[in-house]
């Protein structure tokens, strides 16, 4: 039994890392909080279930054409939505979470990509530029709305690769919209929204506390985990495990 809650929280803390990436990375890049990240994550399923029913297509091709249709979709909401709340924060949250209502092996090989791509390209130091300092950063020529509309687009690109990865392993409904989002905000808010560590961490410790929750209690108790978590946290350190945001204390 040990061994199986083991492996069992294992896969299951990688599935929440997964699954929080694409929106930690948005907030920590442009500092908009997508409650859209559900909806991406239910649509990108769907539309890969199209490519693979209707088209009959592999899925290897489903699976890219449904991140890249994501990001697409991630980066027009950016431009006809969140560009024109970006800074009012309410706002934000209504416009996107409105939004989102209408490879577990790969994913270290994923998570250093994405480590290389924030610390030794133009594109992803700039990101960073405008994620710790937007006026100096615009000073040297950053365009900041550019950046964050590329971190939303890569943010969501993301979503639909944890959905894809996850996807062959269960089934895909409406309901579970809502959940991922709650995981997403969970696992984020625990390790801290612009720290990928941190979000490791979140990850391992949320995932094996849910399996656990599960096997004594039961699997009505799952859920519970995340909001405990949520609530904790931004009660005794709002910026979370290796979190470094202070706007994030004044927001909560």
């Amino acid at each position: 039994m040990i061994v199986s809650l083991l492996v069992y929280g294992l896969v299951n803390s990688v599935v929440l890392i997964l699954t929080a990436l694409g929106f930690s990375l948005t907030f920590g890049l442009s500092k908009v909080a997508n409650f859209a990240h559900g909806g991406l994550y239910l649509l990108s399923g769907f539309v890969a279930w199209l490519i693979l029913n209707k088209l009959g297509l592999p899925y290897g091709v489903a699976m890219v054409m449904a991140v890249i249709a994501t990001g697409v979709l991630g980066a027009l909401i950016y431009q006809f939505i969140l560009l024109r709340v970006r800074g009012t924060e309410l706002s934000e949250v209504i416009s996107t979470f409105a939004v989102g209502v209408a490879i577990l092996e790969s994913f270290r090989y994923l998570a250093v990509l994405l480590w290389l791509f924030t610390h030794h390209t133009k594109t992803g130091l700039a990101l960073r530029g405008i994620a710790q300092d937007e006026h100096t950063a615009l000073t040297l020529g950053i365009e900041s709305d550019w950046a964050a509309m590329f971190s939303v687009a890569l943010g969501a690109a993301l979503t639909a690769v944890a959905a894809l990865t996850i996807l062959p392993l269960g089934i895909i409904s409406i309901n579970l919209g809502y959940e991922v989002l709650l995981i997403a905000v969970a696992v984020s808010v625990l390790g801290g929204l612009e720290s990928t560590v941190g979000l490791i961490i979140a990850g391992l410790i949320l995932g094996y506390s849910q399996v656990i929750a599960s096997t004594v209690w039961g699997p009505q108790w799952q859920m519970v985990v995340y909001l405990a978590a949520i609530v904790l946290v931004l009660a005794v350190k709002p910026s979370g495990l290796l979190g470094k945001f202070k706007e994030l204390e004044e927001r909560v």
